[in-house]
């Protein structure tokens, strides 16, 4: 590589990655966690840093904001003699919040509403990223790796996608139709019985009810006609009958009639009465009449109402559920008839989308192959000024033993630290402070996916001139994104915009970790403390030599 190449990679290596739009987090809220009694926060944009000496609780900001995230509670997270625990995360007029009570119960909310603890994380995961002290560890997957370089490819990696998928559903469909064409068979043969029986008695909406009523009234016919008949004998066709006895009675106020109105009022009321009974005797005689047993009828309505039944207990338990049952049949039935007519086309479609699927994957390998070399090159870039000058890192692309949702190729990284080593698949030959460092180099060139990032403790395992170039790095990514960093590195802590200093102390006999923002001289003093453990004068001044480079941007090796 000319040396004009190289030049410009570290110019695009120590470029502040794209910046990340999003509200930041404000303020931090935090009761009964751990040896936190209750904290609050405010914050600002940038770099802050969280230091303090070793067990004073630095971890527990982190912590904190882990629940936020959905990470798994812990009642051991509950501050002894408190009945719960309480974090509430701030971003801007959002609010986030997580309860854990002494049971293990969890309760999350967005801007008080009660939400899912998987709602939270989803919320959550777009506004904040945590690098946890051992999360370099996910480095080691492969899907990890191949997602590094793939997040520089979404159009091609999306027109894979959509090929891969459209190819598998129609080879899916085509070995179904294939592997079961005796179960298919079968179906349909089942499929063609419940339809033809349904239609042949096709059902009615309501029907059962009327079926009903007239079974009831030929079930008993013969009832029906001897009641009409015997009502008929006592009226009018017995020797002594109503009728006879009303005329009797209408002749004998014939004379009291012409002389007396009240007699001829009541006279007319029994000639009226008279002709009602005989009207009435008139309609049983059609009763009697009309009531004759009719077995043929009764049987036809029994045979309605049983056929009717059998399809309720089948498909049932209503008609209505009958006829929908009905519908569904018909619907597979077209469905399957499809599938065959489709099945003498469809090995062309399976044929003709793998093609696509094959053109679209070679696409993604070729843009994979092109932007791997310069990717790795910005990454060692920046591993090499993170205290490993003969760091050398590679994407690999192999190919898959078949087609997969991820492309045609698997993708690893390979590394190595050391000059005259062979490269070998990362997982392989990184340890832990190498694989911390590597993710760093990621974070700064390819940046956080949300508008702020935290990392617990990245700087595990380094020092000297490494220390000032992790911390120029995490400077570097605080300039698009706010970054929060709890360490134990004075050369990290000096970068910082905002410094917060964890302390504990004991409270009537308890443990108590508080966190305060330092100002300028608080700040020099723990500055000093963290280089040589004491604020002794010449301690101060190194201190105040790393703040003063801080002002003036260089870097201290």
């Amino acid at each position: 590589m000319t040396r004009k190449a190289r030049t410009a990679l570290r110019a695009e290596a120590a470029a502040p990655p794209a910046p990340v739009t999003g509200p930041q987090l404000s303020r931090l809220e935090v009761r009964h966690l751990a040896t936190i009694r209750e904290l609050v926060l405010d914050f600002s944009g940038g770099f802050t840093v969280f230091t303090g000496e070793t067990g004073a609780g630095k971890s527990i900001i982190v912590d904190a904001l882990g629940l936020l995230l959905g990470a798994r509670s812990n009642t051991d997270l509950i501050r002894t003699g408190e009945e719960h625990l309480l974090v509430t995360g701030f971003w801007d007029e959002e609010a986030a919040s997580r309860k854990v009570n002494a049971q293990g119960r969890s309760t999350a909310r967005l801007d008080g509403e009660v939400v899912s603890v998987r709602e939270l994380q989803d919320w959550s995961q777009d506004r904040l990223t945590i690098h946890w002290q051992h999360s370099a560890v996910s480095l080691l997957s492969p899907a990890r790796q191949r997602a590094l370089l793939d997040k520089q490819l979404p159009t091609e990696l999306d027109a894979y996608a959509l090929a891969h998928r459209a190819w598998l559903d129609a080879r899916t469909r085509l070995e179904t139709l294939r592997t079961s064409q005796r179960e298919r068979a079968r179906q349909l043969d089942l499929l063609h019985f419940q339809a033809d029986e349904i239609a042949e008695v096709n059902p009615q909406i309501g029907e059962e009810e009327p079926l009903q009523a007239d079974l009831s009234r030929l079930a008993n016919l013969d009832s029906i006609a001897q009641g009409a008949a015997g009502s008929l004998n006592l009226i009018t066709d017995g020797d002594e009958n109503a009728v006879g006895f009303l005329a009797e009675a209408v002749r004998a106020l014939n004379v009291g009639a012409r002389y007396d109105p009240t007699t001829a009022t009541l006279q007319a009321e029994l000639r009226a009465a008279l002709d009602s009974i005989q009207a009435v005797a008139g309609e049983l005689r059609s009763v009697a009449d009309a009531n004759a047993p009719d077995p043929e009828e009764l049987a036809r309505v029994e045979t309605r109402l049983g056929t009717l039944g059998k399809l309720r207990a089948k498909y049932g338990p209503t008609l209505e559920d009958v006829i929908e049952f009905h519908a569904q049949v018909a619907q597979e039935l077209a469905t399957l008839t499809r599938d065959e007519q489709d099945a003498g086309t469809l090995d062309h479609d399976v044929e003709r989308l793998h093609a696509g699927m094959l053109l679209a994957g070679r696409a993604l390998d070729a843009a994979r192959t092109a932007r791997a070399v310069p990717l790795a090159s910005q990454l060692v870039a920046v591993i090499r000024e993170l205290g490993m000058p003969h760091a050398r890192l590679e994407f690999r692309l192999h190919p898959a033993p078949e087609p997969t949702a991820h492309g045609l190729s698997d993708v690893t990284l390979h590394f190595t630290a050391n000059p005259g080593e062979e490269l070998a698949p990362l997982a392989d030959v990184a340890s832990g402070g190498e694989l911390s460092r590597v993710m760093l180099a990621i974070s700064t060139v390819l940046g956080a996916d949300t508008p702020a990032v935290v990392f617990d403790e990245v700087d595990a395992g380094i020092g000297g001139s490494a220390a000032s170039a992790v911390a120029e790095q995490l400077r570097r990514l605080a300039r698009t994104r706010q970054v929060f960093v709890v360490t134990h590195l004075a050369q990290i802590a000096a970068r910082a915009d905002q410094h917060y200093l964890v302390t504990k102390r004991v409270e009537d006999g308890r443990t108590v970790s508080d966190v305060a923002r330092l100002d300028d001289a608080q700040r020099l003093d723990e500055i000093a403390r963290m280089l040589s453990g004491n604020t002794s004068e010449a301690a101060r001044s190194h201190a105040r030599e790393l703040l003063l480079q801080k002002s003036a941007g260089v870097s201290s090796t």
